[in-house]
Parts: structure tokens; sequence; C-alpha cells
């Protein structure tokens, strides 16, 4: 199911795999570099009946493979966020995000709360405090260099690994969401009103445990850390928890205010 968000938004960046019209709160997913709103597919059906899923569909694949890729996060989190304004009016939604889905987010978040239509709560997986980040330039490698980077962070089958023709079709998306990773200048500090919760898995050579607790410093409210175990696709092995944690969050957060079931 596709959720059409109207002319106001100017594409449709939201994937819906399970209708679930009368949920109390949205859960909205955003994909790493070189994801599709399809990683969190499986999701969908694991979640208790009042929470809805829906997974953003950045522009450049997938059915939006005829779109220009967005290369700055700046036009990728403006663009986002007007698609999920609407929902974010309607009830509470939650914000999560892996890797370069953190940082969209975790930019989505900070326009929506401009708006005054502020997440019920932000999660963030596998990314280093915006102030944390590393500074890296893997968009301008080769694509040998590129193609070895997905290899190495795991979460990629070994047969798409090794097809030429697949290689040849994500090299650009993975370049063009690199380039959104590595262009991001988050700026000082500005700390959301929303409860953080951050997620790393242990033996994630991209995050260390300091890293992901520096997003502490980006909310004057909430903050809690969680460690799995597992690499940087932790959430792929241990979906079960994350899954569990993820719904403790909203039951504790989005509904405080008397809200949920």
């Amino acid at each position: 199911m596709k959720i059409e968000m109207g002319p106001a938004t100017g594409h449709d960046w939201l994937r819906g795999y399970l209708p679930r019209p009368l949920a109390a709160a949205r859960l909205i997913c955003f994909p790493h570099a070189g994801g599709s709103a399809a990683f969190y597919r499986p999701w969908a059906p694991l979640l208790p009946g009042h929470v809805e899923l829906l997974a953003v569909q950045y522009p450049g694949r997938m059915d939006r493979a005829s779109e220009p890729l967005v290369r700055r996060m700046t036009e990728m989190a403006d663009r986002a966020a007007l698609a999920v304004a609407p929902l974010a009016r309607r009830g509470p939604v939650v914000l999560f995000g892996h890797s370069l889905g953190a940082s969209v987010a975790h930019e989505v978040a900070r326009r929506l709360t401009a708006r005054g239509t502020a997440p019920a709560a932000l999660v963030v997986s596998g990314r280093p405090a915006p102030h944390r980040l590393r500074a890296t330039t893997v968009h301008l490698a080769d694509d040998d260099t590129l193609w070895a980077e997905t290899g190495r962070l795991g979460g990629t089958h070994e047969d798409v690994l090794g097809s030429a023709l697949l290689r040849q079709l994500s090299l650009p998306t993975l370049r063009a969401d690199y380039e959104v990773a590595e262009t991001h200048l988050p700026g000082p500090a500005a700390p959301l009103p929303v409860p953080v919760l951050a997620f790393y898995g242990d033996r994630d050579p991209e995050v260390t445990e300091d890293e992901a607790r520096g997003w502490s410093a980006w909310t004057s409210s909430e903050f809690t850390l969680t460690a799995f175990p597992g690499d940087h696709f932790y959430l792929v092995s241990e979906q079960a928890s994350v899954l569990k944690a993820i719904t403790a969050g909203v039951a504790a957060l989005a509904y405080r205010e008397g809200g949920g079931p």
C-alpha cells in the first residue's frame, strides 16, 4: 500500500505494508544508505495492533527509480518532513532511523518541532551523535571501494554482493546516499524537546558506545541508550529485541498524556 500525501508534498514518500487506520500511534522508519522502505516491511506485522508502521522511500530507488537522486541532507529532510507533517498533526508519531536514516530522522524531527508538530519520540540507531560524526569521503572513492563498504558493514546478502548487474544498479544510489551523509553539517547542538532513544550494536565499527551516548546532548527531555549484540546491522539478527525496545518506548513516551490503549 502507498500512502498518498497529496500535491503539497510533490511526491509520495511513505510506504505502508499493513494498514491500521485506527492506530493510536505511527512508527515512521528511515532507511540506511543504499536501503529502501522495503527493509522495514517484515516489521509491520510484528508490531502491536495499536501501532502502524510507515517507511520512507527515498527518491531514486525501487518504485521511485525514475526520480533524481538527492545528494544533500537539507533537501532530503525538507521533503521528507513535508510528507510526515500531516501524520504528525493527526496523532503521535515516533521516528526511527538507522545509520544514514538516523540523521535524516533527526533532521525531520527538528523541522517538525519548528512547525509545532514535534514527534512523540526519536529513535536513532547505528549512528554517532551529530557532533560526533566521523569525517569520511567514501562517496568520492572509486566504485570498487564504495562497493566494498557494503560488504564490510554486512546487511547485504552475498548473492547481491556478487552480482555485477545489482552492483551496477545499486552504486549510483549508494554513492548519492553516502554523499548525503558525508556532506551533512548539523551545526551546533539544538536539543529537541522530545525523548531520544539511541540504539547501537556492541560490535559496530561505525559507532562506539560513547558516540551513541552523545545523542543525550540533543534532547532536553528523556534519553536512553540501549546496546544490542551484533555489528552495524544488528537490527536484522536482533529484530525481535529491537521491536520490543521500540514498542516499549512507544508505550512509555507516546502515550504518557493518556492517549494510549
